[in-house]
């Protein structure tokens, strides 16, 4: 069997505030003694991504991301480039990272976001970390693209929302952490909704399409019960993500699965 580069990778998707749910699923692969070699995220995936991959724990960053209200995250602005600011979430970042570059985090991590130039996605893994972090998780329409190099970036979830492509050839076990279930919604009036939701249904098809590439698969339904735009229910969120990995973890399948492939 060929060697790859990584025993384990992790990918993490985009969803907004459901992205808390990739930390309850790091802290139950972690409490099980899985820790990933190397990370994959888009959007809220890259959010939790670069604070793992830089040393911090899952509960740690719960505590960090979740230290202030909505406000703490966006703030209105004017509407010609985004409704929306994404200072709060900036200011975390440069409050709480160790790193500065991808070359000087604890392990690996690609950080997916979208070209709108080139209509294409652009994977980072090395270089300027903070920029293409921002860029990933700016949801077109409600936030301002990210200039890179001259180049007009938005949220890598438009192109690749499970971005398992930078790593999967490079990884003997994969497991994806996919948090954006899309379900029914009554009411869809404000212009916030409408992206909102539009976002959400873009970012749902490429699920049937990649599930199969991943070793271990979660995706919890419940979490089609909360607004990517809210993260006061932060808690509630990670204990879905916590919860659901547990119980995938206990099924004969992914037992037999791990004991043969990282026993």
């Amino acid at each position: 069997m060929e060697k790859k580069k990584y025993r384990t990778g992790v990918v993490l998707s985009g969803g907004g505030a459901r992205g808390f749910a990739h930390l309850g699923v790091l802290q139950a692969l972690n409490d099980a003694g899985i820790f990933p070699d190397v990370v994959s995220g888009t959007s809220a995936g890259a959010l939790v991504g670069v604070l793992y991959a830089d040393g911090h724990r899952p509960e740690e960053i719960l505590q960090i991301m979740n230290s202030s209200s909505m406000l703490h995250y966006v703030r209105p602005t004017v509407p010609r480039e985004g409704l929306l600011q994404i200072s709060g979430i900036e200011r975390i970042l440069q409050e709480n990272l160790k790193a500065s570059t991808f070359e000087d985090l604890s392990m690996p991590l690609f950080v997916t976001a979208t070209d709108l130039n080139n209509g294409r996605a652009r994977y980072f893994c090395e270089g300027e970390l903070l920029r293409p972090v921002i860029a990933s998780a700016s949801i077109p329409v409600l936030f301002k693209p990210v200039i890179i190099d001259d180049i007009h970036y938005v949220d890598g979830g438009v192109m690749d929302n499970l971005p398992v492509r930078p790593i999967e050839d490079n990884c003997s076990f994969i497991i994806g952490s996919f948090v954006n279930p899309a379900g029914y919604e009554k009411t869809v009036t404000s212009m916030v909704q409408i992206a909102e939701r539009s976002f959400i249904l873009n970012m749902t098809k490429e699920v049937e399409l990649k599930a199969s590439k991943f070793d271990i698969f979660i995706a919890p339904e419940e979490l089609r019960k909360y607004k990517i735009l809210d993260p006061e229910k932060a808690i509630e969120v990670y204990n879905i993500g916590y919860k659901e990995t547990k119980k995938k973890l206990k099924e004969p399948e992914t037992e037999k699965l791990i004991r043969e492939r990282m026993g």
